[in-house]
C-alpha cells in the first residue's frame, strides 16, 4: 500500500501543476491530508505554491525525489505482466483519440458520442481492472473514469474533453502518465508521447 506522502507527490508529478483538491482526487486522499503532505514537500523544497492561482508545482528537487521514491514504490512490480496489460490500453488510447476528435468536430452534444463513450468506458473498465490486478494502486482510475462518463452522459458536455476539469480525457491522460511512470517507459523511445 502506497504511503500518503508518496501518493501526494506522485499526483503532483502526474499533473505537473494543480490545485490541492485536484491532487486529492487523483491521489485518492482527503483534501486535508494532501494539503499537509504538500506543505511538508514545500518545506523540503520538493514543491512550490503559486499563491495567485492556488496552484502547486513540482520543483527539480521534487522530480528527483519522486524518481527515487517511485523506484522504491515499484519494487516487486511484475513488469512483464503489466507490460502485457498495457498493450490493450494503448489500443483503447487510439479509440479515445478518435472519439474526442469526432466530439470536437461536432462541437455539440450527440447521442452517438454518448453511446460511443459509454461503450468505450465499458471496455476501459475491463482494461483498468486487469491493470489493477497487477498493480492495485492503478485500479482507482476505473471509478474516476466511470464517474466522468456518467457526468458526460448526464449533459455535462465539458466532461469528455474539457481541460483541467477532471474530464474523461483528463483522467485517461493521468492514467496514461501513471502507467508510463510506473513502468519506467522512455516516452520518446516507445513513442508514448
Amino acid at each position: 500500500m502506497s504511503d500518503r506522502s508518496f501518493l501526494a507527490l506522485h499526483a503532483l508529478r502526474i499533473k505537473g501543476f494543480a490545485k490541492a483538491d485536484a491532487l486529492a482526487d487523483l491521489a485518492g486522499l482527503d483534501l486535508e491530508t494532501v494539503e499537509t503532505q504538500l506543505d511538508e514537500r514545500l518545506s523540503r523544497g520538493h514543491a512550490q505554491f503559486r499563491e495567485a492561482r492556488a496552484l502547486w508545482q513540482l520543483t527539480a528537487a521534487g522530480r528527483s525525489a519522486h524518481a527515487d521514491e517511485l523506484a522504491h514504490e515499484v519494487v516487486g512490480l511484475d513488469r512483464e505482466t503489466l507490460a502485457a496489460r498495457y498493450q490493450p490500453f494503448l489500443r483503447l488510447d487510439k479509440r479515445l483519440k478518435e472519439l474526442c476528435e469526432d466530439w470536437r468536430d461536432n462541437d455539440c452534444a450527440s447521442a452517438d458520442i454518448v453511446e460511443r463513450l459509454s461503450a468505450f468506458d465499458s471496455d476501459a473498465q475491463q482494461v483498468v481492472k486487469g491493470i489493477g490486478e497487477v498493480w492495485p494502486r492503478l485500479s482507482m482510475y476505473a471509478s474516476r473514469l466511470a464517474q466522468t462518463c456518467q457526468r458526460f452522459a448526464s449533459g455535462e458536455t465539458k466532461m469528455l474533453t474539457g481541460v483541467m476539469c477532471g474530464s474523461y480525457h483528463d483522467v485517461w491522460m493521468e492514467l496514461h502518465e501513471d502507467l508510463i511512470l510506473t513502468q519506467g517507459i522512455d516516452r520518446v523511445e516507445k513513442g508514448s508521447i
